[in-house]
């Protein structure tokens, strides 16, 4: 019984996301709150006016896009390779780098094993997002083993040399 086609993966942290919203929202309200009650006056040290309130939500704002940066992973796959955006790094690897799609039982996320012994984190597959993060691994495997169908590894025997040499 030939295998079904495998289908291409497309997965985002979701429970990470709504995380990062929620706290980059918190991070933003409390700045501008804070902007608000900055009132102008003056310490005889230190004065504040507009422009520091203006600074207060701007910090406010680029903190809280901070926060969403790190619910921003996301991992897309298909035939041809798989493409892993974690945080601040983006790779893009074809099937035939790929040993194996781990997600071990304590895992918080998944990982790719690399065939020169590297692995690459993937942060879109949380632990935490259950039968979704379940789903979107067995996609992986189920990509990469129709990969190597479709492109088996030739035999490695020994070499003609190795052959004459014993004779």
């Amino acid at each position: 019984m030939p295998t079904p086609p495998a289908v291409p993966v497309s997965a985002t942290p979701r429970r990470l996301r709504l995380i990062c919203a929620v706290a980059a929202a918190v991070v933003v309200a409390v700045m501008v709150v804070v902007a608000v009650l900055l009132t102008e006056s003056s310490t005889g040290v230190v004065t504040f006016g507009l422009v520091d309130q203006v600074a207060v939500v701007g910090l406010g704002l680029f903190v809280g896009g901070g926060v969403m940066l790190a619910g921003a992973s996301r991992v897309d796959a298909d035939a041809d390779g798989v493409r892993v955006r974690n945080v601040l790094v983006k790779h893009e690897l074809g099937w035939d780098r790929v040993r194996a799609v781990r997600f071990d039982r304590h895992s918080s996320w998944a990982s790719l094993e690399l065939t020169n012994d590297d692995e690459v984190a993937v942060l879109a597959v949380q632990a935490v997002d259950r039968q979704r993060a379940l789903d979107a691994v067995e996609g992986l495997r189920a990509l990469l083993a129709a990969h190597r169908a479709a492109h088996p590894k030739p035999a490695t025997g020994p070499l003609l040399y190795e052959w004459e040499a014993r004779e």
